[in-house]
C-alpha cells in the first residue's frame, strides 16, 4: 500500500515515486560528471621505451585526411574534425552524447624525438603514431675500465 503525505505547497505526492524522481535525477547529474572527466579528445594512451614513444589515439568517426599531427622537440600535437551524423528530417535527437567538430590535443613526450622518422597509421579508428628517438639522445652504456 502506498502512503501519501502532504507536500507544502504542491498537494499530496506519493513518496515512493518522489524517491525514484531523485533517484534519476541524481544518476543524470552524476553521469553528467562522469561525461565530464573525459571531455579530453580523443583519448590517448602513450608508450614510452629506449628506442622511442608509440601513441595510439581513438579518433572513431575521423577520416584520415581530417587528422594533422604536429611534433616539436618532445610535444606531440592532434588536430583534426569529426563530422556530425546526418539526421533524417523527419527525426529528433532522443539522446546525443558523441561530440562533433574540430579538436586539438598536444601531450609532452617524456624525451625529444627524431621528426624525420615519425611515422602514423590508421586502422578501424585507432591512430598509431611510432616516434623514434635520435641516436643522439639515446642512453648509453659507459664502460668502465680498471685504474
Amino acid at each position: 500500500m502506498f502512503y501519501t503525505t502532504p507536500w507544502p505547497g504542491t498537494g499530496w505526492i506519493d513518496p515512493l515515486r518522489e524517491m525514484e524522481r531523485m533517484r534519476q535525477e541524481m544518476e543524470h547529474l552524476i553521469g553528467d560528471l562522469a561525461l565530464g572527466l573525459r571531455r579530453e579528445f580523443p583519448p590517448m594512451n602513450l608508450w614510452a621505451g629506449e628506442n622511442g614513444v608509440v601513441v595510439t589515439a581513438q579518433v572513431p568517426g575521423v577520416r584520415p585526411d581530417d587528422l594533422e599531427i604536429t611534433v616539436h622537440e618532445n610535444t606531440l600535437t592532434l588536430k583534426g574534425r569529426r563530422e556530425p551524423e546526418p539526421a533524417a528530417p523527419d527525426v529528433a535527437y532522443h539522446r546525443q552524447e558523441r561530440s562533433y567538430g574540430s579538436f586539438a590535443r598536444t601531450v609532452a613526450l617524456p624525451f625529444r624525438v627524431d621528426p624525420e622518422k615519425v611515422s602514423a597509421r590508421f586502422d578501424n579508428g585507432i591512430l598509431t603514431v611510432e616516434l623514434p628517438r635520435p641516436e643522439v639522445d639515446k642512453p648509453r652504456r659507459i664502460q668502465v675500465r680498471k685504474a
